[in-house]
Order: structure tokens, then C-alpha cells, then sequence
């Protein structure tokens, strides 16, 4: 994978990766703000038109796909379709980037699949495009980056590197986000913000996601909400529940966090986003034993140190609703 920050690093990467006739990938914002000259361009985002969209890059030779996680996403789904290679350009903190899986939605932003095979071949990073994030989406996307690496340290499969990579990316996030949270137009706390981000999105393809994730993903794909704003939610009550199967990996995250109290200190940072309670995003409490039985089904669930059943994961959401 190429990694570059600055935007005036683009045109070397695109090069690179062999890139020359992009398809360029974005929402409907950023017409007419194109980072490279795009041979062609798809602006529905997010979408499930996954076949008319590789139509699209007919005569493409990769693709560029700038924004959030829903535009990666789409990138990746149009990249493993046509087999073209990938050049990402995140805006917000989610680390979509860094992994091959993505999921489907509709405009609607309802979960409508999901795929595996992107052609990842680089990313270039620039603070200042996250200066136009919203309060709600950079607390959201961070705290999902915040997710990442706690899950690092302890999913099935977790290694020395993607630890590293975690735990520098949890003291990034801490400290950077409180300051964005505080000033959004302070750029410094921008870039350490996106460096942990980069960091846990390191971290998550050396390792893989747990509970938190499958539960966040089980909302998400459910009723549309965000992604970010579910791991904001779900995390304290997966690391309370996954500690006793790994209390020196959740004790390491809490060291990276300045607390004996990791849990807590994810719910301050929710708070200070926030993100409160389930109930505030319309989830209705008859659906709960309906959306943990979703969750259970999981990857993620799966890959948890902790076996989790529906009925537990039931209970660790009734305990955030």
C-alpha cells in the first residue's frame, strides 16, 4: 500500500499505482472539486447500484474515491468488481481505507450486503479536508478509530505490530479529539486526530474486529444509522464485557487512554460527541433481542476473546438504550 499526506501528493501516487484514467468516487458535494483530472465520475453516494457504477469506469484504469467511509466503501465495492486498483482519499476518521471488506448501502443508508476483494493501492491523507467535517461526524468517526484499536489488542488474532500501531493510535485520538471537539478549525488537532486514525486503521488490517463493531454494524445495518456514532455507543459495553476474558489487553488500552477506566473514559469521549443512549436514535427497545440475535451472527462476534451470545449482547445493549 502507498501512504502519502499532503493532496500534492496525489498525482505521484495515482502514477504509482498506475493510474492515469481514474473514476472518480464522491458525493454529490464535491462536483466540480476533483483532486486529479477523472476520466469519468459516479456521484451516488452511498449506493447499491454496484453494477452500473463499475459500467461507469468503462475506460478507466483505477479508481479514486474521496470522503467518508461510504464513499471508500463504494470504491471498493466498484474496485472489486472490475478488478481496477484503488486509490483512497479519507476525509473523515472511519479507516475504511485500509481494509478490502466493505458493505452496501442505499441511499437511504440501509445495509443492503457487503463483499470482500477490493484492489487497495494507496492512500493520501490531508487534515485540512476534514476541516469541513461536521461536530457529530468527526466525533463519530473517531471514536470509531478509537474502536479499532481497542479491538486490535484483543480480537482472535490480534499480533505485536497491529498492537503497536493501536496503542499509538488510542493516545493520538485522546488527546487530539477533546481539542477538535473544542475548535474544528484548529489544524493541528486535525492532523494528530488523522494520524491516530491512520494509526488505527493500521491496526485494524493487522488484526480484525470484535464485539463492539458487530454490534455498531448490527444498528447500522438495520436502521441506517451511522457507523461511527454506533461505536461510539457500543464500545464502553464491550470492553466491560470483554475484560475478564483479556484484562491485560483492555488495561493496556486504558494505559493508552490515562485511566484505569477505559470503558468510562469511552463513554466521557461519547458524551463530549454526543452520543448518550440508543434511544436518542430512534432504536426501539421491543427491536433489542432482534438486533443481538443479528449481532451474534457477526464476524466480529465471532472473533471476540469473549464468546457472546444473543441474549448477552441483548443485555449489553439494554444497558446503552
Amino acid at each position: 500500500m502507498i501512504v502519502r499526506w499532503g493532496l500534492g501528493e496525489l498525482p505521484a501516487v495515482l502514477a504509482e499505482a498506475g493510474i492515469a484514467r481514474p473514476l472518480f468516487v464522491a458525493s454529490r458535494r464535491w462536483t466540480g472539486r476533483a483532486p486529479a483530472e477523472p476520466h469519468a465520475t459516479w456521484s451516488e453516494v452511498p449506493s447499491e447500484r454496484i453494477e452500473d457504477a463499475a459500467a461507469t469506469a468503462a475506460g478507466s484504469d483505477g479508481i479514486l474515491a474521496v470522503g467518508g467511509g461510504s464513499a471508500i466503501d463504494l470504491g471498493k465495492a466498484i474496485s472489486a468488481a472490475t478488478g481496477l486498483p484503488l486509490v483512497s482519499v479519507p476525509t473523515t476518521y472511519s479507516g475504511a481505507e485500509w481494509t478490502g471488506f466493505f458493505g452496501v448501502r442505499d441511499p437511504s443508508r440501509r445495509m443492503r450486503g457487503g463483499g470482500s476483494g477490493a484492489h487497495l493501492a494507496g492512500i493520501v491523507y490531508e487534515p485540512r479536508l476534514t476541516l469541513e467535517l461536521p461536530r457529530a461526524e468527526s466525533a463519530g468517526t473517531a471514536l470509531n478509530a478509537l474502536a479499532h484499536c481497542a479491538e486490535a489488542l484483543y480480537v482472535r488474532g490480534h499480533n505485536a505490530d497491529a498492537d503497536a500501531q493501536a496503542l499509538a493510535g488510542a493516545v493520538l485520538i485522546d488527546q487530539a479529539l477533546p481539542r477538535v471537539l473544542a475548535d474544528g478549525s484548529d489544524l493541528g488537532a486535525r492532523t494528530e486526530l488523522l494520524r491516530g486514525a491512520e494509526a488505527a486503521g493500521r491496526a485494524l488490517a493487522g488484526s480484525g474486529l470484535a464485539l463492539g463493531h458487530a454490534m455498531a454494524q448490527a444498528l447500522g445495518g438495520r436502521y441506517g444509522l451511522p457507523h461511527g456514532a454506533m461505536n461510539a455507543l457500543c464500545l464502553p459495553p464491550a470492553l466491560r464485557f470483554n475484560e475478564p476474558a483479556a484484562p491485560d489487553a483492555v488495561a493496556r488500552f486504558g494505559e493508552s487512554l490515562g485511566t484505569a477506566d477505559p470503558a468510562e473514559r469511552a463513554e466521557e469521549l461519547a458524551r463530549l460527541g454526543g452520543f448518550e443512549r440508543l434511544r436518542d436514535f430512534g432504536v426501539p427497545e421491543e427491536d433489542l433481542r432482534d438486533v443481538a440475535e443479528a449481532a451474534a451472527q457477526r464476524a466480529g462476534a465471532k472473533a471476540n476473546p469473549r464468546p457472546a451470545s444473543a441474549a448477552e449482547i441483548e443485555g449489553l445493549y439494554r444497558s446503552i438504550w
